[in-house]
């Protein structure tokens, strides 16, 4: 450390960041494969239970379903805000960045690994006569679709800084999902029309999840196509050209599921479809509950008000924060965009959820459920007023005279 750097810190108040090093448990999801299959090998070694052994191949939908949900409700909210006083300092420190840079050498190096793993017809050195089997070639690629989910959420927090390196990484990030539109629709489409009936990804009041997907995953698609072609008819140049962001980070993903197929054959195709589909369904699935029924009023001018802390579900759930690299404040994301993950404050006035995202994803996919835990509370953030609510234009009718509203 610099003399000036040392004479900056020492000027700082006593204020530590608790959860400094705690963030490196965000690479548990691009690392989690390779624990996996220590711990196949280990119960083989040992003869314990052969089909205990295959399990620990789901290791990624047990983290997401079982583990957070409990560590999240054993540790609990995390009650701590950086001071004013040290956010420049703190938005400074490279340490925290660097904490998201290594994520994507092991993503790429699980991503190989396990498309060895999907085609070996031999896996004696795991204890395993032959190839996997059907069961465990699912948990698996579940489970890299679990890293690849997680992987998107660190393509968000790369895509959103000025930096040309951290731009291009977080299409790197995405390439293993094919989700490389995201980088557009996300930056220039969500944080324009967020909390509005014009945005794919907020979710309406009274839509299921298994409704709201479908429409996110094309509604984003078509936006983020528009907003690049756009940009592009400005600049005087056609739509079809690598400039277009949005076919040149396709083209990483191509290039990447590519040189897999040259490398593993074909039989690997059906293992990147199926991590690929249910990596971006969860971050559809946060997408649902991160703005689930919350809508932003029009002004007299007819334009949307300002988006403000109240448009966004929060949860301060410091288990799943440390893996989302604070996603889950999220109010103070939409507020400030470019503000990095360990910046990122829980704000007074935004609605919260019960629990962690972890637990909510669940949630989301029982939609009776989910509308006991969560309809009321989008009624008591308005006070009861219906009317305030983004509600699904086909439901709009039948659901203000359930309400009582005309």
């Amino acid at each position: 450390m610099t003399t000036s750097r040392i004479e900056e810190s020492r000027a700082l108040p006593q204020w530590r960041d608790r959860k400094r090093y705690l963030w490196l448990f965000g690479l548990v999801p691009p690392t989690a494969i390779f624990l996996a299959a220590a711990l196949v090998w280990a119960f083989n070694q040992f003869a314990w239970s052969a089909p205990l052994a295959s399990a620990w191949w789901w290791i990624g939908p047990l983290l997401v379903y079982v583990l957070l949900p409990l560590l999240d409700r054993f540790f609990g909210p995390d009650g701590q805000n950086p001071p004013d006083e040290v956010m420049e300092y703190l938005e400074n420190d490279k340490y925290y960045r660097y904490c998201t840079y290594v994520y994507i050498p092991f993503q790429l190096l699980s991503l190989v690994f396990a498309s060895y793993l999907w085609t070996a017809g031999e896996l004696s050195w795991l204890g395993i006569d032959g190839g996997l089997s059907l069961v465990s070639k699912i948990g698996l690629a579940l489970s890299i679709g679990v890293m690849g989910g997680v992987g998107i959420n660190t393509a968000h927090e790369l895509g959103h800084k000025k930096d040309e390196l951290e731009r291009w990484l977080s299409k790197i990030t995405l390439a293993q999902t094919f989700y490389g539109h995201f980088y557009i629709e996300h930056n220039r489409g969500h944080h324009v029309r967020v909390a509005t009936p014009e945005d794919p990804a907020s979710a309406r009041f009274a839509e299921t999840f298994w409704s709201f997907l479908p429409r996110s995953v094309w509604g984003s698609l078509r936006s983020s196509w528009e907003l690049e072609a756009k940009r592009l008819e400005r600049l005087g140049k056609r739509p079809w050209t690598i400039r277009n962001d949005v076919l040149n980070a396709w083209l990483m993903s191509v290039v990447l599921w590519g040189v897999l197929a040259a490398v593993f054959g074909q039989a690997v195709l059906p293992f990147l479809v199926l991590q690929a589909v249910y990596g971006f369904s969860l971050l559809e699935t946060v997408n649902y509950l991160e703005h689930y029924g919350l809508l932003r009023q029009k002004t007299a001018s007819g334009r949307y008000e300002r988006c403000t802390p109240e448009h966004s579900w929060n949860s301060d759930h410091i288990v799943t924060n440390i893996f989302l690299y604070h996603l889950q404040r999220h109010s103070d994301h939409h507020a400030n965009p470019t503000r990095r993950y360990q910046t990122l404050r829980s704000m007074d006035g935004a609605p919260n959820l019960p629990s962690g995202y972890a637990s909510m994803i669940g949630l989301a996919y029982l939609p009776p459920l989910w509308r006991r835990v969560m309809d009321h509370r989008v009624l008591e953030h308005y006070r009861g007023d219906i009317t305030r609510v983004n509600i699904q234009p086909r439901k709009r009718d039948r659901v203000l005279a359930q309400y009582g509203a005309r």
